[in-house]
């Protein structure tokens, strides 16, 4: 092992160690078509009588809020709405939910959307009850005081944040995004609703389901590989990789977005125990430079990644394809390796995914390169830990290739 990473692997043992042990916790789960209805009876055993209700404008112009809200009325639940969220929330997004949050005399929040709504009713709630400017909350356990009742309600099946201690924000100032991540993050309670689901283009499907693969994957190659870890990795992955092209052609197939759903939140809880690594190292980087969405950054990201890491995990990546059935279980462990990355690179393909990142400008990749070894290492327990170069060269292969122009 190269003597420069000897104090990674040193911190990756001790906190091995220290994960197995933390507790975290694991919220109550409403799972079914039309739970979003029933979901206020929890809030309201909560003794939550005013809550913050946060989303974006897209989700309330579909009325896809309607019944929760009317839900709310029902169990004598009083309620406003900060629709101000945007798809990288930010440091702005935060101060003005908190503002409506403390103005309108709320004393709970609950988050309808995707994983940026989600991500920021978090850091909206923490601010609550945390007197501390949000890059201060930055990384590791920074959240001293416990947040108000938080609950989650996701609709779209990919972030699982729902099930996790992080959350992601951006600092439009500099163009960082980063993570914040405490137990304290994990809600009171969420729904698994898979009506809630059943507008989602395909694209957004794809993306968000890509999403969670890279959750379940990340999660079972890394240092952390937990008991639980595996279970809800291996099972995550089995059903993302048998069903996300089929609900991608049909998305209007309730079992399947059940089925989307739950793997996405076995994800959740798997990465949460067991952290990420490289793939969303890049892709909170080039989301904070350019905006790239996350899912799409992930799934382009994700077969470039396994590629740099498959020797040194190679027996738990034919582990993966074994179980959710890719190539013959009997075939080695070298093989497997290869037929799982490449069923990832073809569901891609089939997904219209593609291979690169357009907006990635060359001129960009120094200074990307030490951002994202700064958030991974040593934090990330990856399988092979990347220097600098390495680093250069992954993003290059990003790059979309230029138009060659043809001679007369």
């Amino acid at each position: 092992m190269n003597v420069k990473k000897v104090p990674y692997r040193a911190s990756h043992t001790m906190m091995k160690g220290a994960m197995a042990v933390l507790k975290m916790p694991t919220p109550s789960t409403l799972v079914g078509p039309g739970m979003v209805k029933r979901f206020p009876e929890i809030i309201k055993e909560c003794k939550v009588y005013k809550i913050l209700v946060v989303t974006d404008k897209p989700l309330m112009n579909l009325g896809l809020l309607d019944s929760f809200l009317n839900a709310l009325k029902n169990n004598g639940i009083d309620y406003v709405i900060y629709d101000g969220v945007q798809p990288n929330p930010t440091f702005e997004n935060i101060e003005d939910g908190l503002r409506m949050y403390q103005m309108s005399g709320c004393d709970g929040v609950v988050a309808f959307g995707g994983g940026s709504s989600l991500d920021c009713a978090k850091i909206i709630a923490a601010r609550v009850t945390n007197d501390k400017p949000i890059e201060k909350m930055k990384g590791l356990f920074k959240i001293g005081r416990k947040l108000p009742p938080y609950f989650a309600i996701p609709t779209t099946a990919g972030t699982g944040s729902e099930a996790t201690i992080a959350a992601v924000i951006t600092n439009a100032a500099n163009h960082e995004k980063f993570a914040i991540n405490d137990p304290k993050l994990v809600p009171l309670a969420t729904v698994l609703d898979p009506e809630l689901t059943l507008g989602l283009p395909p694209s957004l499907t794809a993306h968000t389901g890509m999403d969670a693969l890279t959750h379940a994957v990340e999660a079972y190659i890394g240092w952390y590989d937990t008991p639980f870890v595996k279970e809800k990795a291996l099972s995550a992955t089995r059903i993302i990789m048998n069903d996300l092209e089929a609900v991608c052609e049909n998305g209007k197939d309730v079992k399947l977005r059940r089925n989307m759903l739950v793997a996405s939140y076995e994800a959740g809880m798997a990465f949460t125990r067991a952290y990420v690594g490289y793939v969303h190292a890049i892709a909170h980087n080039l989301g904070g430079f350019y905006g790239v969405p996350h899912g799409f950054a992930n799934a382009v990201i994700l077969p470039h990644i396994l590629e740099f890491s498959k020797k040194n995990a190679e027996k738990k990546l034919a582990e993966l394809a074994r179980y959710a059935g890719v190539g013959d279980p009997a075939e080695s462990d070298d093989i497997l390796t290869r037929h799982f990355i490449e069923k990832i690179k073809n569901m891609n393909r089939n997904l219209g995914i593609p291979q690169t990142i357009d907006a990635l400008q060359m001129k960009d990749i120094p200074e990307l390169a030490v951002r994202i070894l700064k958030e991974a290492n040593p934090t990330y327990p990856v399988p092979r830990i990347m220097d600098y170069n390495q680093c250069v060269d992954i993003l290059t292969n990003l790059i979309t290739p230029p138009v060659t122009k043809q001679q007369n």
